[in-house]
């Protein structure tokens, strides 16, 4: 086996096998080729285990220390925080750190990468999904799969998929992550899993029965070759902004070992960068970790068969040492690589750093997560001041941010919710954020959701409030749906799903963040069906360029045309959108009289939709 290894400022690197008993063998590496060490080990065989040790002059080298190699491509278990994977710890930390494998030849029985649906941006629909929330309560799936890479391909879960129309699933962090301190320290998980340690292994919690690395990578091949076979592409959210080793105070466990000094950035006084708000940014921009990002992300697709990826505060990849570049190395890289540049590429277009936010400048063909059109349609339904206009900016897909450089009207993730935040339940149930559980007195998460309560903060048998409640959700289902864009769907809003009020689960591994398919609202998951069948019915909903002058008509509930002072007029709160032969009612307030305008073809517009026929608050469409 050869070995490379990244530690130009190391003095001593061992490759080290362990045997059945743990029993460690040091293999000295003491051929340099530029800035790594390089080996050539006689006897290593796919299964066996390895870490690695290094010694050098700065403070963050220490033999005691088994690293995990950044380039691993499998892990024997889990990681979950020890005190003596701290890297000043007194003693060997091979006993708490879990081993890299030497992954086998995949099996070629199930090959995911032969059978990549290759959904068109226009045609997708996405959902993002917790691998385990997803399906661990799931009746039709057997219980010793469920919460599994398994139970992903399960007949259960592709059949529930297909009937809802999606056809692009957006998985949470399935690279291997780090359960750490002050999560582990007050009793939780993390869940969501932005912690990587091994960016190209992928999680062995996930695995069903024995959560091993090698289940792991049988399980998710099968699973995703079998969504492949059902049309269903799969959509990875990486971690590349940031590693779970923390700031100086985490845990040494892979890079900080090696090459602390060159695989993160650093402040002017060499204190670590924190883009990311976890204490570290990997410094993409260094050609040597540019190469980690790039293998890591061509073994996902190559192995794996994965269909695109959604990256974490994706402005961090794109920081030179002056600010954001949308030219960087990264995306030039992406743009030249014959594997990536045909996959489907999404950008959470900001980070915490100084000039992070930049939503709308990334380059062509990255798509984006618009939290514009998020805030937007709440504010529009909850009957903010002016919302009406931003309304009207989120149905044409946020031209005013995306409308340049010869990009598609397919550039914007629209989405009301995400993982990150609310349900859609949650939006019209709480004003306030819960978020208790979590052991922070209640500090964590977003302090202005523009959400609202209808009245009543959380549960309530009122049945105003109930209908008032189902009225809105189903009113912003159908604006995400009929808006240009891509729409992107949170796993459970369509199943009526809660998370009572907490809106960062990240550590909630349990039943506040698992959907709960037993008290699945089917009415709302029918409706949503409908929806996603109107958005492909009519391609006025997802056209590919973005609509100028006559192609978008906007007409005020009377039939007259809108004039610039009704879009900061409070009052405003009904309009009609024409698309060419298909017309748009958004009424965000109470009963009024519509007076539809002109069909183009002269004849009487028929109703095809209602998200709550005869009642105000509602959309409506015709043909």
């Amino acid at each position: 086996m050869k070995i490379e290894v990244w530690a130009p400022e190391a003095t001593n690197v061992w490759f080290c096998l362990f045997d059945e008993n743990d029993c460690e063998t040091r293999h000295e590496l003491t051929r340099r080729d530029g800035e790594y060490w390089i080996g050539d080990i006689a006897g290593v065989h796919a299964g066996d285990r390895y870490g690695l040790r290094a010694t050098g002059n700065n403070q963050n080298f220490n033999p005691e220390k088994i690293l995990i190699d950044p380039w691993a491509q499998e892990l024997e278990a889990p990681l979950y925080w020890d005190p003596m994977m701290a890297g000043r710890a007194v003693g060997d930390s091979a006993p708490v750190v879990p081993k890299c494998v030497v992954p086998a030849a995949p099996d070629t029985t199930f090959d995911p990468t032969s059978n990549r649906p290759h959904h068109s941006w226009a045609d997708v629909v996405i959902l993002e999904a917790h691998v385990k929330g997803l399906t661990q309560k799931h009746p039709g799936i057997p219980d010793q799969i469920r919460g599994s890479y398994a139970a992903l391909g399960h007949p259960a879960v592709l059949d529930y998929l297909k009937g809802l129309g999606v056809n692009a699933l957006e998985l949470l962090p399935v690279q291997a992550f780090l359960d750490d301190q002050h999560i582990t320290e007050r009793g939780l998980t993390n869940y969501w899993g932005y912690q990587p340690i091994g960016f190209s292994a992928l999680e062995p919690r996930y695995a069903s029965g024995d959560k091993t690395g090698a289940h792991a990578d049988i399980e998710f091949r099968q699973a995703v070759h079998a969504l492949h076979e059902n049309g269903i592409e799969v959509i990875l959210d990486v971690v590349f902004n940031h590693s779970g080793e923390g700031d100086q105070g985490g845990p040494t466990l892979s890079m900080r070992g090696l090459n602390d000094h060159h695989y993160y950035m650093r402040n002017a006084d060499r204190s670590y960068a924190n883009h990311s708000g976890t204490g570290n940014t990997l410094a993409v921009r260094s050609p040597h970790v540019l190469r980690l990002v790039l293998d890591s992300l061509r073994h996902f697709a190559q192995r794996y068969g994965v269909d695109g990826f959604r990256f974490d505060l994706a402005s961090t990849l794109g920081r030179s040492h002056t600010g954001f570049n949308y030219r960087s190395a990264f995306f030039q890289a992406i743009s030249q690589d014959p594997v990536l540049r045909h996959l489907k590429i999404i950008a959470e277009p900001w980070d915490i750093g100084r000039g992070g936010y930049q939503l709308g400048q990334f380059p062509h063909p990255w798509r984006e997560w618009n939290d514009t059109f998020r805030d937007g349609v709440r504010q529009a339904w909850r009957g903010d001041a002016e919302g009406m206009a931003k309304l009207a900016s989120a149905l044409l897909g946020s031209a005013e941010r995306f409308d340049h450089s010869s990009r598609p009207a397919s550039a914007s993730i629209n989405f009301i919710t995400a993982h990150d935040g609310f349900t859609l339940h949650d939006v019209v149930s709480y004003s306030l954020r819960h978020n208790e559980a979590n052991g922070e007195d209640n500090r964590d998460g977003h302090g202005e959701n523009f959400s609202d309560n209808c009245g009543v903060e959380g549960p309530s048998d009122d049945p105003h409030i109930t209908l008032v409640r189902k009225r809105r959700i189903k009113a912003m289902l159908a604006t995400l749906m009929f808006s240009q864009g891509v729409p992107m769907l949170l796993a459970g809003d369509e199943l009526g799903n809660t998370q009572w009020g907490n809106n960062n689960a990240y550590c909630q591994d349990n039943d506040i963040t698992w959907l709960d398919w037993e008290s699945a609202d089917k009415e709302l998951s029918a409706y949503v069906a409908e929806l996603i069948t109107l958005r492909r019915r009519f391609p006025q909903l997802h056209q590919q360029e973005f609509l100028h002058g006559d192609e978008a008509l906007w007409w005020r509930a009377d039939g007259h045309h809108t004039q610039d002072h009704d879009w900061h007029d409070p009052a405003f709160r009904c309009f009609q959108l024409q698309l060419e032969g298909l017309l748009l009612v958004f009424n965000t307030g109470g009963d009024v009289d519509l007076q539809l305008p002109p069909h183009p073809e002269g004849r009487q517009w028929n109703l095809e939709f209602a998200s709550d026929e005869g009642l105000p608050q509602s959309v409506r469409l015709y043909s």
